[in-house]
């Protein structure tokens, strides 16, 4: 035993149960699976529903009058029903689903921003994941606005003593990560969004990490834009989500054109649907939707606060443990102030690929490389980190697990 364990909030011997794959075993190991920041396991609620979906009420949606039809249509929007409560909507018209969080993160670029003009600046951070660099690089290009960003500390939080002048009169878009998928940290949002309101500007969140783990309740956050995505909250891939405030939305042009998005069309001109249709041109991910809304329902009977608490504990242990590391250098806060379960880390000299096979070969799942977010290893000076992401489904028994790995790494490279 290698950290302090806290009482238990959350019976995860019973959760476990409900996530198939976890009975498996890797390389002769039992399956020891931090790599949920990547994507998350998905409990038998989810896929029997997808199942289910598949033999029973397999149709298109909002295209038939027949039985089948009809009850793809209801499952389709009642998922979307069902995160529009989990993220404390106002309605589930403000809920858009998309591929995935990239996607969601494109379609404000692009269709919002159809509005920047030359001159116009838009905010971002160190920390983002490329899905939040590249789209606003690709719209600055496009209409010569310029692009900037805010400065992370040694110790992985925001630099926010220049907020005042980085977000200015100039400011039209801020958007940025509400929980790094690096560091782990969760950002400041309170005071970005109320200086970015203050100048006119509309604020997007990165909720990729933080509504699988978090507890997110869009009308506190008061921002105008969340993009998440299923596969990281137990859901399937295929899926995702940009919730926006209906007057934003309502002001937007599409996407993407085709089937569905539409009011009327003729040869000569074609009128747009309301949102959130405007925006789900073509066949929509259906069975992906049913599979998101199974997770959703899985979530919330778990309860997200008590979720919450035992990733915290969770994490307090697995800070204190790799502290014993010798050399491991850990990126992010070293507390939990504010902070996920993402815990990324460096053995100098020793390579991230060969400390991510060796721990495979131990049956310990974690990911090696720049993580879709290179700026911030450059901000850190390396070329690549070892990342554990913890979910509801991990345990102290796996962080000592991966303590014994890392062990043995440095037995194996010296």
């Amino acid at each position: 035993m290698t950290g302090t364990v806290a009482a238990p909030v959350l019976d995860v011997a019973r959760a476990r149960k409900d996530f198939p794959i976890l009975s498996r075993e890797v390389n002769g190991h039992p399956l020891v699976y931090l790599d949920s920041g990547n994507t998350s396991q998905k409990p038998r609620a989810v896929i029997e529903a997808m199942r289910q979906h598949y033999e029973r009420h397999n149709a298109n949606v909002a295209r038939s009058v027949h039985q089948l039809g009809t009850e793809a249509t209801e499952a389709y929007e009642g998922a979307r029903a069902k995160v529009a409560a989990f993220i404390g909507a106002t309605s589930p018209d403000e809920v858009v689903f998309t591929k995935n969080s990239t996607e969601a993160i494109n379609l404000v670029a692009y269709s919002y921003g159809a509005r920047l003009r030359l001159g116009d600046e838009v905010v971002i951070s160190e920390m983002e994941h490329h899905s939040n660099i590249v789209p606003w690089q690709l719209l600055c290009d496009r209409i010569g606005a310029t692009l900037r960003w805010f400065r992370v500390s040694d110790e992985g939080r925001l630099d926010l003593s220049t907020l005042d002048r980085l977000v200015n009169e100039r400011t039209r878009i801020v958007s940025i990560a509400h929980m790094s998928n690096v560091l782990g940290t969760i950002n400041p949002t309170e005071a970005i969004v109320k200086r970015a309101h203050e100048v006119g500007a509309v604020v997007l969140l990165d909720g990729s990490q933080s509504v699988p783990h978090l507890g997110v309740d869009v009308t506190a956050l008061d921002a105008d834009f969340l993009a998440f995505t299923s596969h990281k909250m137990l859901g399937p891939t295929g899926i995702g989500v940009l919730w926006g405030r209906s007057e934003v939305l309502e002001s937007m042009p599409p996407f993407l054109g085709g089937g569905s998005m539409i009011e009327t069309v003729s040869l000569e001109k074609t009128t747009f649907a309301k949102p959130p249709t405007r925006f789900e041109a073509g066949t929509p991910p259906i069975a992906q939707a049913v599979g998101l809304g199974a997770a959703v329902d899985y979530l919330s009977a778990l309860g997200m606060a008590k979720l919450a608490r035992h990733e915290a504990q969770l994490t307090g242990y697995a800070l204190e443990a790799l502290a014993t590391v010798p050399g491991l250098r850990l990126f992010g806060p070293a507390t939990t102030r504010d902070r996920g379960g993402i815990l990324s880390f460096d053995l100098p000299g020793i390579h991230p690929h060969d400390v991510g096979q060796v721990l495979d070969s131990l049956g310990v799942q974690v990911r090696v490389g720049h993580h879709c977010a290179r700026p911030i290893c450059v901000r850190y000076g390396v070329a690549a980190m070892t990342r554990a992401s913890l979910y509801l489904y991990n345990t102290t028994d796996e962080v000592d697990a991966l303590v014994a790995g890392l062990a043995q790494v440095r037995k194996v490279f010296g």
